[in-house]
């Protein structure tokens, strides 16, 4: 059955890459789009053939879909196998637990799930002794058989990695691969995305409404003092009355001092030596919510505008009132920095097509008079073209998990675990030669 698979998958391969046509130009497109800018290795260039098999979409079909059209001699058995391929394989950092002559048993850092997988070739296989313990590997996986997985593409060894390296890897990850965040753990998604609404609700309430335009200095404070009415209400929702002290609590629960710790970080994602909290062995499921701050870039601005949306999250920015002011002005090129305000809207990535629309909604006609003079492009329609315009600029038109959303228990961890070692690193003497090398936050 191994074998077969490795055949169906090369088979597969090979189909997309002879295809010509539509095939051919989604595949390039599909290519484009997961451009990081920096030039690819081979496998890095395989891992993005094989992603596009499952992922890629040639109008409303999948590559998978039209190999199957075109291979009228496959069994049931493996329209079956490529069917799960499309709809369970996902890409992950895994880190390998155990090696065997013929497999490797792995866990997903981004959820803690555990696998059991087979290479994904027989030239794979003699490559496997090289395999170390604790490795990591970005690779994607898909579904062999009940209980064993097959890797779907060439892994790329990423070498054993400290906490702080492997947590710079985890951010990239999420950066590059946001679609296969939790691919595998569709409840740690779902409470993820809850987390976004939640937050917003709780800043609609606090600031009344979804938008506040403070200095950075008084928003900076509002923030704090926002940060500590959610922990307040979430430690209420969990049971746990924040005017006992944790010892008075204990005694009232007769739980081990642990627990009531872990529950209270999981449930408020509060500083740890505000709270004093840990993690609930008990709950592999539970989130921590992010603590919420003013990145310091803004603290010292003169106006900083916080905007919330229930799926797009939070943003802050510097010179939202500078561009509504624009909107507004008589004379737009009146505005100090106008034409460059505009194309750095355009360019920044931060600048989501949330606020892109949030824009259009105050004066959709002196935006698209903006716009018409700036990019030079007289014919242009903001009801017709700005969702093109914006993807011309690399801006996704749905939202992505935003940093705002919970993550898991085990991520946190190891976040706070890595800051932890950089701060004990940067505070000793080191040689000037050393010092140069090595994790930079």
């Amino acid at each position: 059955m191994l074998e077969r698979a490795w055949t169906l998958k090369q088979n597969l391969i090979d189909f997309v890459l002879d295809a010509e046509g539509e095939l051919a130009v989604a595949l390039e497109a599909f290519a484009a789009a997961r451009s990081t800018g920096e030039r690819y290795d081979i496998a890095q260039q395989n891992q993005v053939i094989d992603s596009f098999t499952v992922e890629g979409k040639v109008g409303e079909k999948t590559p998978i879909d039209l190999f199957v059209e075109s291979q009228p001699d496959l069994t049931e058995s493996e329209i079956s196998l490529l069917k799960s391929w499309q709809h369970r394989s996902f890409t992950g950092l895994f880190e390998i637990t155990q090696i065997s002559a013929d497999s490797f048993e792995a866990t997903n850092w981004l959820t803690a799930k555990h696998y059991a997988v087979k290479p994904n070739s027989a030239n794979f296989l003699q490559e496997m002794s090289r395999l170390k313990l604790g490795e990591i590997l970005r690779a994607r996986i898909a579904p062999l058989t009940d209980d064993w997985w097959i890797l779907s593409g060439p892994p790329i060894p990423m070498g054993k990695l400290g906490k702080p390296k492997l947590a710079v890897a985890i951010g990239n990850f999420k950066q590059h691969y946001k679609n296969n965040l939790y691919s595998d753990a569709p409840e740690l998604l779902e409470q993820a995305w809850q987390s976004v609404e939640q937050y917003h609700e709780d800043f609609t309430e606090f600031f009344g409404g979804d938008e506040v335009t403070l200095s950075g200095y008084y928003l900076n404070k509002q923030l704090t003092e926002f940060q500590e009415v959610i922990t307040k209400k979430r430690l209420a929702n969990i049971g746990i009355d924040e005017t006992k002290s944790l010892a008075d609590i204990v005694e009232d629960a007769g739980v081990d001092p642990e627990e009531i710790k872990a529950a209270a970080i999981a449930a408020t994602g509060a500083d740890p030596s505000s709270v004093e909290v840990a993690i609930d062995s008990n709950a592999s499921s539970k989130m921590v919510v992010p603590k919420v701050e003013l990145p310091d870039r803004f603290k010292k601005a003169e106006q900083v505008s916080a905007l919330s949306h229930p799926r797009w999250g939070q943003t802050f920015l510097s010179t939202y009132s500078q561009f509504t002011a624009m909107l507004t002005a008589e004379d737009w090129k009146s505005i100090p920095g106008c034409e460059k305000l505009v194309r750095s809207y355009l360019e920044d990535a931060a600048i989501n097509a949330w606020i892109w629309r949030r824009l259009a909604q105050v004066n959709p006609v002196k935006l698209q008079e903006i716009l018409q003079t700036v990019l030079e492009r007289t014919d242009f329609q903001i009801d017709r073209d700005l969702d093109a315009l914006l993807q011309e600029f690399k801006k996704p038109l749905e939202p992505e998990l935003p940093e705002i959303a919970s993550v898991p228990v085990h991520l946190h961890n190891l976040f706070q675990e890595a800051l932890g070692e950089v701060s004990k690193s940067k505070s000793k003497p080191q040689d000037k030669k050393k010092s140069s090398k090595g994790f930079k936050s």
